[in-house]
Order: C-alpha cells, then sequence, then structure tokens
C-alpha cells in the first residue's frame, strides 16, 4: 500500500553517469557518480530522514540493478533532493579517505 506519508529517492537521481532525460533529477555539479544504495542510506541517516532502503529495479531502466530509499516528508521534495545530493558527496569522500588511509603504506 501506498504510503503518503514518504517520498522515494532512487538512485538514478543521483548518478552522474545520466542525463536528465535518463532520470537524474539533481543538477549535474551535485551529482555523485554511480551511487550505492548503502551511500544513499548513510547520506538520509546523516540527515535525520529516517530512511527505509530497497534494492528494486528503476522503472525505466529494468535491465539495470539499482534500489531506493523510503524517507519522511520533512519539505519540498526537490529542497530535499539538494540536501541528500550535498550529504552523498560527503559521504562519498569520506569512504574514500578511509579506503585511502587503509592503502597507505605505514612510514617508519
Amino acid at each position: 500500500m501506498k504510503e503518503y506519508d514518504r517520498y522515494i529517492f532512487w538512485l538514478e537521481y543521483f548518478d552522474s553517469e545520466l542525463k536528465r532525460k535518463a532520470g537524474r533529477r539533481v543538477p549535474l555539479s551535485s551529482a555523485t557518480r554511480a551511487p550505492v544504495l548503502v551511500e544513499l542510506e548513510e547520506a538520509c541517516r546523516r540527515l535525520n530522514l529516517q530512511p527505509q532502503p530497497l534494492a528494486a529495479r528503476y522503472p525505466s531502466r529494468p535491465a539495470r540493478e539499482s534500489g531506493y530509499v523510503s524517507i519522511v516528508k520533512s519539505g519540498p521534495k526537490q529542497a530535499l533532493l539538494l540536501k541528500v545530493a550535498k550529504e552523498l558527496a560527503t559521504v562519498r569522500g569520506i569512504a574514500q579517505r578511509r579506503q585511502g588511509q587503509a592503502q597507505q603504506p605505514r612510514k617508519k
């Protein structure tokens, strides 16, 4: 049953590899390259949006694995999309820094 008190944010909304016609809803400057459901969930969690992630296939691209996060409505959808996009970039940066630190050899 449809939940009217929640928004659905698909991964495609934030993918910088897609054109707006293909489903991207944020500006290219705010988009992230190939976002992952775990990153989107973490970004929403950091904004206290009570995310409920679900792996699914985006309706206009059924051949590609994707997913979405259902979040509580707390303002206009476009404003929330921009906040989540900015936080998604932060989450991606933190993950890349952690990965880079793990790969660097320790100096003696």
